[in-house]
């Protein structure tokens, strides 16, 4: 394996790109221009897109699936072995699509449903292909995580819109996203052709029948979504375009059976990637049709791609690395990853892949795997894994879901594919551990992740965060490693940093002492001094958990926890409150019950729906199949 970092990360270190901000609205119009071909000689680009799914399909080696127009894609194209989302659900993994940039590179891009803040550059790729004399089209979902110019973006972007509806000799940049496999199709399924007997389910996962009948479904579904892949290269062949059109097929996540969608395994980020050229175009593919390519593909990249294909100069401000087309760079050997808050859960998660192991690093080892979310917990499957936890019939492999997370993970794929080993107190595998943890953190500070900084904070977003003195992130991921380790000899430095004048710092400060339990005990005086007077909501949250947990003057704390949840600004802080009266005791949260009532009524989904789970928990009546999701129509 080749060192790491022997290839760049990006492809302009970002400390130029800081001093490049308040230039970038003069530079813009500059980008995408088309370098050497004329419009006509340019390939057309179809991307199928089916929702959520890990690669279920006969050319991975799947001997359960039924997908004939995929395995005849992969035959006539080239599999891509280790292709990964950057997010391991749609809207965070939709940005990096769109813009070619990790979502944490502009907070809060990287938490799902929110509203990245990026300055004028970052545009969508299609608005260069645009400029170029593309014709683009997008049917029909958005979910980009931030504010797009939609009408700079795409020609059409509706159910209706279609690549035939072009002017005349215009090439053409089209995408079809296809629902069939997404999450939702398992919560009303029914038996379909996919005998439950014939699964093979991960060690992770008890045997229930719940569990079988979402497997079994998922494979139906896949194989009606195949059927619509057939249908899309039928018509593309009807229209005579098979030989000028570079087809992609992929998901915009992984999988969505339990410990897959919004977890940072494989069967949570990896997705099938299947690209066919034309013999016309074959000379823009990095190997012959029928290939296998192993180098790392991550969703950041696919963007670039589709530049470089067209032959439009990629900007400088895109971290993706085209890997095909005339400009293709050399193979990546990792893919990089992150979970940051799933609805209305808080997590953060960072994780990089190699061609054989997987690194995870825990930033919120306090909370943990299975934290319930109302919309993922509509599966049966989740049901019944959780059923089985309470009732107590669980092996510790399969238990382990539902307990707090070590610091790191580490697995080795090829001898543990289903990621239950963890070998990060190997010694055995020391320096692989190190290797990897290392290529994470240079990934960290070359794409300046925006999620060490509490979602709400004004430090958030490209430029925000990039201001001298906003966001040390060294410093700060430094502080962030202390934390995680859990070491009472950490304690002093953590006081220490609730005095600093940085709101990320004292916060991490404040998680620090959360996360050292019990041996937190000399830093309370302290931390109601935080409490009361920290002029961070999210800080003084972090405080008031960690004082009721230790039964510090918790009336006070639960008081301060039941105001914010009731009257702050903002949504997404008063969701932050919740969470931490969700994860004390439940008769300690009692007090809060008002406020926990107009929670579980308000118009954003996240609050209202875990408003409605403390509510049951209150009540001592949840049950995993209790009706916690409920939709709203937003204010």
């Amino acid at each position: 394996m080749p060192a790491p970092f022997d290839v760049p990360v990006t492809r302009r270190t970002f400390a130029a790109l800081a001093g490049a901000v308040a230039a970038s609205a003069a530079t813009a119009p500059a980008a995408g221009a088309a370098s050497g071909r004329t419009p006509t000689e340019r390939p057309n680009i179809l991307w199928l897109v089916a929702e959520d799914h890990y690669p279920f399909v006969g050319a991975y080696g799947d001997p359960v699936a039924r997908t004939p127009a995929l395995d005849r894609l992969a035959r006539e194209g080239i599999r891509y072995e280790n292709s990964y989302s950057t997010a391991p659900v749609c809207a965070p993994s939709r940005f990096a699509l769109l813009t070619g940039v990790a979502p944490q590179s502009a907070g809060p891009a990287e938490h799902m449903r929110a509203l990245g803040r990026t300055p004028v550059f970052p545009r969508g790729f299609p608005e260069y292909l645009r400029r170029a004399g593309y014709y683009t089209t997008n049917n029909s979902k958005t979910d980009y995580n931030t504010v797009v110019d939609m009408t700079a973006t795409w020609d059409a972007s509706s159910a209706s819109a279609h690549y035939r509806d072009r002017p005349a000799d215009t090439p053409f940049f089209a995408v079809f996203n296809d629902m069939t496999t997404h999450e939702s199709s398992l919560f009303t399924a029914q038996d379909g052709r996919t005998r439950r007997e014939e699964i093979r389910l991960p060690a992770y996962l008890p045997d229930t029948p719940e569990i079988r009948g979402d497997f079994a479904h998922y494979y139906d579904a896949m194989e009606t979504m195949d059927g619509h892949v057939a249908t899309k290269l039928t018509e593309l062949e009807a229209a005579g375009l098979a030989d000028d059109t570079i087809v992609f097929f992929y998901s915009d996540n992984g999988g969505v059976l339990p410990r897959s969608k919004r977890h940072c395994y494989d069967e949570g980020l990896r997705t099938a990637l299947i690209v066919r050229f034309p013999e016309k175009w074959a000379h823009l593919a990095p190997r012959p049709a029928g290939s296998v390519e192993r180098r790392a593909v991550t969703s950041v990249d696919y963007g670039p791609t589709v530049l470089a294909l067209a032959g439009v100069d990629i900007p400088d401000h895109i971290q993706g690395r085209p890997f095909a087309g005339m400009r293709h760079l050399p193979p990546a050997h990792y893919a990089f990853g992150g979970r940051d808050r799933m609805d209305e859960r808080y997590d953060m998660v960072r994780t990089v892949r190699d061609e054989r192991y997987r690194y995870l690093r825990n930033y919120v080892p306090h909370r943990p795997w299975g934290q319930h979310g109302a919309y993922a917990w509509l599966a049966r499957g989740y049901q019944s894994w959780q059923q089985a936890h309470l009732d107590g019939t669980l092996h510790p492999v399969q238990d382990r879901f539902w307990g707090t997370k070590p610091a790191e993970e580490l697995y080795d794929l090829r001898a543990d594919p289903d990621e239950v080993h963890n070998l990060a107190g190997d010694p055995a595998h020391a320096h692989t551990l190190e290797r990897l943890s290392r290529a994470l953190d240079e990934h960290i500070v070359a794409v300046h992740d925006n999620g060490f900084i509490p979602e709400g904070s004004p430090a958030e977003g490209w430029v925000e965060s990039r201001r001298p003195g906003a966001y040390p992130l060294r410093r700060i991921l430094r502080l962030a490693r202390h934390a995680i380790e859990r070491d009472v000899r950490h304690l002093p430095e953590f006081v220490r940093e609730l005095d600093d004048d940085n709101e990320v710092v004292r916060y991490w400060g404040a998680q620090g002492l959360l996360l050292l339990g019990r041996a937190a005990g000399p830093a309370l005086p302290r931390l109601m001094q935080t409490l009361r007077t920290d002029a961070s909501a999210q800080i003084r949250i972090s405080a008031a958990e960690t004082l009721i947990r230790h039964g510090h003057r918790v009336t006070e704390a639960v008081d301060f926890l039941s105001r914010t949840l009731a009257e702050h600004a903002d949504v997404r802080v008063r969701l932050q409150a919740i969470n931490a009266l969700t994860f004390i005791d439940v008769g300690l949260a009692r007090p809060a019950r008002p406020a926990i009532e107009a929670a579980a009524t308000s118009k954003d989904e996240y609050l209202h729906n875990a408003g409605r789970y403390l509510r049951f928990m209150l009540d001592g009546t949840y049950t995993p199949s209790s009706p916690v999701y409920e939709p709203v129509t937003p204010a």
